[in-house]
């Protein structure tokens, strides 16, 4: 019989493990428990952090936990970035890698690599599941409850995730949806059509995606403001999505940081919610970090997600003020949360490879 006694069985879940598993209301679930846990013990997590090459691969890592689920890890990613002056396209995009201890022994218990989908959708864009999860943790905090009509800036996959993020939060009765591109329109509505029980509209004036609208939902590429704050009207919730680092800036591939919002929406918002504040500072992310230097608004007028979430600031008070989530990045407490009940549900499901190797220090 083999001694076992200095072995260690670590399962490795692969791309086509990991997808389609989840649903993004237990998503959005998972991303309140990440972020709340993240007030309650803020050592647990830390801001993203980047590294560039010369020739522009990226690699992001995620480090944190979630101590109510019991883990502890990283999420690491790489990617190729390229831009032009209005927009950021990735001509490459490595699967992401999760590494998951135990958060009370600290033995490694997964190695996971893949995106991890949402079970209706599949693949669209990366990260799109958390990014939308974490969206939806804002709509549900702060978003009018009897909101009925959102517009939405972006046909992509980030875009998609974001919309049903918004359906599982509200009874949204109409999209209203705008892109440059009008084949975009019509291809994303087609697709969003079986999902979503609600009516879409096809716009082509980026103006009426604010119209008369309860939530206005920003998930572009772009660099540059995507729609201008005058047109915001009283009660909105706003959310975008673009988190810049301002090594873009300093390895000379873009001249200014990468914004979604202009100044006039960070001035007209009662508090703006980030994920994590310290990302904002270490990045550098222009779309706050421009009109702090500009004196447009201070930081005592932003606020985390995780105090929203634990009550800690009280969040939307009236149905007038417009309330603004700036969805900067992700982190741990978002990605580990989804990360670990994943790979619980792939247990139960028998899914994965196990690999043994030796206890540390009998090698």
């Amino acid at each position: 019989m083999n001694d076992t006694s200095n072995i260690n069985s670590v399962l490795f879940l692969g791309p086509t493990d990991v997808k389609d598993v989840i649903t993004m209301e237990k998503a959005i679930d998972l991303v309140e428990e990440g972020y709340r846990g993240a007030v309650e013990f803020p050592l647990i997590n830390a801001p993203r952090r980047r590294v560039h090459s010369p020739e522009g691969v990226r690699v992001s890592n995620f480090p944190g936990g979630i101590d109510s689920l019991g883990v502890i890890g990283s999420l690491t990613r790489a990617e190729s970035v390229s831009h032009d002056p209005k927009n950021q396209v990735y001509p490459y995009r490595e699967h992401p890698v999760y590494l998951l201890w135990d958060s009370e022994t600290a033995h490694l218990k997964a190695i996971m690599m893949g995106e991890i989908t949402e079970k209706r959708v599949g693949f669209s864009s990366v990260m799109a599941l958390r990014t939308g999860a974490t969206t939806g943790v804002g709509i549900r905090h702060l978003a009018r409850k009897n909101s009925e009509v959102a517009g939405v800036y972006g046909t992509g996959g980030q875009a998609l995730h974001k919309v049903l993020a918004c359906s599982s939060e509200r009874a949204i009765k109409k999209y209203k949806i705008y892109s440059r591109n009008p084949d975009n329109r019509k291809a994303f509505i087609e697709k969003l059509a079986p999902l979503v029980d609600a009516e879409f509209e096809d716009l082509d004036d980026p103006r009426e995606v604010c119209r008369d609208t309860d939530i206005v939902i920003c998930a572009t590429n772009s660099n540059v403001p995507v729609f201008d704050g005058d047109w915001l009207e009283p009660g909105q919730h706003v959310i975008t999505v673009v988190g810049s680092n301002n090594s873009l800036v300093k390895g000379g591939w873009l001249e200014s940081g990468r914004r979604e919002n202009d100044d006039r929406t960070c001035e007209r918002a009662s508090f703006i919610v980030t994920n994590w504040k310290e990302s904002v500072i270490q990045d550098g992310q222009a779309g706050l970090m421009e009109p702090i230097e500009a004196g447009v608004i201070t930081w005592d007028k932003i606020v985390e997600l995780g105090e929203i979430i634990s009550g800690a600031h009280p969040g939307r008070t009236t149905d007038d003020e417009i309330t603004y989530h700036a969805n900067n990045n992700g982190t741990a407490a978002s990605d580990l949360a989804i990360a670990q009940w994943v790979h619980d549900k792939c247990v139960e499901m028998g899914r994965g490879q196990k690999i043994e190797i030796p206890v540390p220090g009998t090698q």
